[in-house]
């Protein structure tokens, strides 16, 4: 049966308080280029977002006027270098409400969070017959690490399925959970459809069984509230290129008595207290899984957009995106021969699309030379490919930054597309 354009619109929201993009494009030199001839529109945020002026100068200051090791010198700027270091921490943890800054884990991005999870809790705490579960619709960053540990230890794999509009069935989750379950892995929100789950049943529903969660939060965080305490959430991944911060900056909350309980990741300076050749005691939390020099300059910038987002206001930002996801939905959905890929009625800021008889990479190129940037492929989410029995998508992702006109050029160009392959 045909899918109403109605069906296909997130359901919509209250109306935001005023927003004004064009004062918040100008925070974003990046935004005032073109690319091709033309004024540059970027939707590729779901990828990595851009970085605020704001931001830049702050990593400009700290290599220009800040730069040392941090924690292990004495002399000022080392002092002044671990100052902005550890003052970040502590703005992560006002940020996703965690009990104590020693809850919060620097890791270069949400894949090395997870992959600190899978070496340190699941190599040391299962084992062969044990089950973890995850979603069908997860990034291959919370797939691959969970097969390696099945492979090794002998362990299963279970996954949740979807059904045709991009949400999880949460009766079939209930049926997998059992004795055997060690561990659920799911991500907040898909990046391949922009699907919202249902975080707080799922933790709950595991925490029945004393099964922790894991949850790839990578989508969430630049685009909604995350309350770590109020979700209960054992292990909460995120990375601070999607959120306006440089790469190989992120973070990796865990309950303290479960970061406690595991191995190190990683072994090296900065992670000890004591190291002879008979035996090495570690270091309390956070510097026991942050081994070696970190990216001081990465982490400090990650606290910088944190700041920056408070600063403009994050429930408006995310009122403004519904709106724009909203609006975006209409018009895709409005031109014949377009499929909408990710159907969900809860959804943030990411629109999947095909067009019939054109492949996304021809999409994407054809975008590109008109100056839209947008991801085509399969999004590191091939198993949500083969659910659709589709290669890829073509995928237009959004931040506070983009606009409606954005929008409408958008449209205008699939339509064109659409002409040179008719």
């Amino acid at each position: 049966m045909a899918t109403s354009v109605e069906e296909l619109i997130p359901i919509k929201p209250k109306p935001s308080e005023a927003w004004n993009v064009e004062r918040i494009r100008k925070d974003f030199p990046v935004l005032s280029q073109t690319v091709n001839g033309k004024p540059l529109i970027y939707l590729d945020n779901a990828a990595s977002s851009q970085v605020p002026t704001m931001v830049i100068e702050r990593g400009a200051q700290y290599l220009q006027h800040e730069h040392s090791n941090i924690h292990r010198g004495v002399h000022y700027l080392s002092m002044k270098a671990t100052t902005a270091y550890e003052g970040a921490r502590e703005k992560v943890k006002r940020f996703i409400n965690a009990r104590d800054a020693k809850e919060c884990i620097f890791v270069r991005g949400a894949t090395e969070g997870i992959n600190l999870v899978m070496h340190g809790y699941g190599r040391k705490f299962i084992g062969a017959g044990d089950e973890i579960i995850i979603s069908a619709m997860e990034h291959h960053a919370n797939i691959v690490p969970w097969q390696m540990l099945c492979e090794e230890k002998g362990a299963k794999l279970r996954v949740i399925p979807m059904n045709d509009a991009g949400e999880l069935l949460m009766d079939d989750y209930d049926s997998l959970l059992n004795d055997k379950t060690k561990l659920v892995a799911v991500g907040h929100v898909s990046n391949a459809l922009g699907t919202v789950n249902p975080i707080k049943e799922i933790i709950e529903s595991a925490h029945k069984y004393g099964v922790p969660v894991l949850i790839d939060g990578a989508q969430m965080a630049p685009h909604g509230l995350i309350d770590v305490q109020d979700l209960d959430a054992d292990f909460y991944a995120f990375s601070g290129h999607k959120m306006f911060a440089p790469t190989g900056s992120g973070v990796l909350y865990g309950k303290a008595r479960l970061l406690e309980s595991m191995n190190p990741f990683q072994g090296g300076g900065d992670m000890i207290k004591s190291v002879t050749f008979e035996k090495t005691t570690y270091a309390d939390l956070p510097n026991k899984m942050e081994a070696g020099t970190p990216a001081i300059a990465s982490q400090i910038g990650l606290g910088a957009a944190i700041d920056y987002l408070n600063i403009i206001g994050r429930e408006k930002a995310a009122g403004y995106e519904r709106e724009l996801l909203r609006y975006a939905t209409e018009r895709l959905s409005a031109i014949e021969g377009v499929r909408i890929v990710g159907t969900a009625r809860e959804k943030l800021s990411v629109l999947s699309f095909t067009i019939e008889n054109v492949h996304p990479h021809d999409i994407g190129t054809i975008l590109d030379q008109q100056g839209i940037a947008v991801r085509a492929g399969h999004h590191c989410a091939q198993p949500v490919m083969q659910h659709f029995k589709i290669p890829a998508t073509a995928r237009a992702s959004f931040a506070f930054y983009n606009t409606k006109q954005e929008v409408d050029v958008l449209a205008e160009a699939i339509e064109k597309v659409i002409e040179v392959f008719s």
